[in-house]
């Protein structure tokens, strides 16, 4: 009797792995009327292609994703990712949410305009282009980053508020551990020489700060906004502070 009721259960478990394994992707993700649809949908659900993906009313591209079935013996949801909108717009990560309410996301890079419809805060007239290299990030779902580690750079600033002007490029390392992430801040090049620290806070916030020296590249406008922030030291820097919340 004991190994009829095994066998039995063994074919059940069986027959729920295959359901799973050949559920169409398409009866799981929406194709309309959510936070996030798809103009189409390809594969299983563990194995997919979304085509023409809308999150928030904002056209993102198109989504690949290849779940890993053995992390779910640990309570894991975890799948690699790959979302593509063409010139612009790259995304490529492992992915990783449990139990708790924080999302773990390795291997990260990412390539994307400077643009509110896709980074929401972003300023208005300022534009560019973000790079993302993390090897690895922890973010709650409340948005509170809780570590950090991998670099992210800011790339051909320029600030459309007034006349054109463009401000450089920069860069943020973090090596991850701080229990506030704290990455260091360096120009790429350009008009202003910059050094500093950003830090990532439980509001979720930041708090950015540091030392900027104009260049002789940079324009007269460039630099009289920068006289603003108040006496240099004597090695011509004049010091910023920047803090908010997100």
């Amino acid at each position: 009797m004991k190994r009829t009721v095994a066998v039995i259960v063994m074919g059940v478990v069986a027959f729920a792995a295959i359901v799973l394994a050949r559920l169409p992707a398409s009866w799981v993700l929406p194709t309309a009327g959510a936070n996030f649809s798809c103009t189409g949908v390809e594969g299983s659900i563990w194995s997919g292609y979304c085509s023409g993906l809308v999150v928030r009313g904002v056209g993102m591209g198109d989504l690949t994703w290849q779940l890993r079935p053995a992390r779910l013996l640990l309570g894991k949801l975890a799948a690699r990712i790959d979302l593509q909108h063409p010139p612009t717009t790259s995304l490529l990560a492992d992915v990783e949410v449990g139990f708790g309410d924080t999302v773990v996301a390795r291997n990260v890079t990412a390539s994307l305009p400077l643009d509110p419809t896709l980074l929401p805060g972003a300023p208005q007239a300022v534009t560019g282009t973000l790079h993302v290299n993390l090897t690895l990030a922890r973010v709650t779902k409340q948005g509170v980053v809780r570590d950090l580690k991998g670099r992210i750079e800011a790339r051909n600033i320029v600030d459309s508020s007034g006349d054109v002007t463009p401000l450089g490029s920069f860069a943020v390392t973090f090596p991850g551990g701080a229990s506030e992430p704290t990455g260091a801040v360096q120009d790429l090049g350009g008009p202003l020489a910059v050094q500093g620290k950003l830090v990532l806070t439980p509001q979720p916030g930041y708090d950015l700060s540091g030392y900027v020296t104009p260049r002789p590249s940079a324009v007269p406008a460039l630099v009289n906004a920068i006289e603003f922030l108040g006496t240099p030291d004597d090695q011509g820097r004049r010091e910023f502070a920047l803090s908010g919340t997100y």
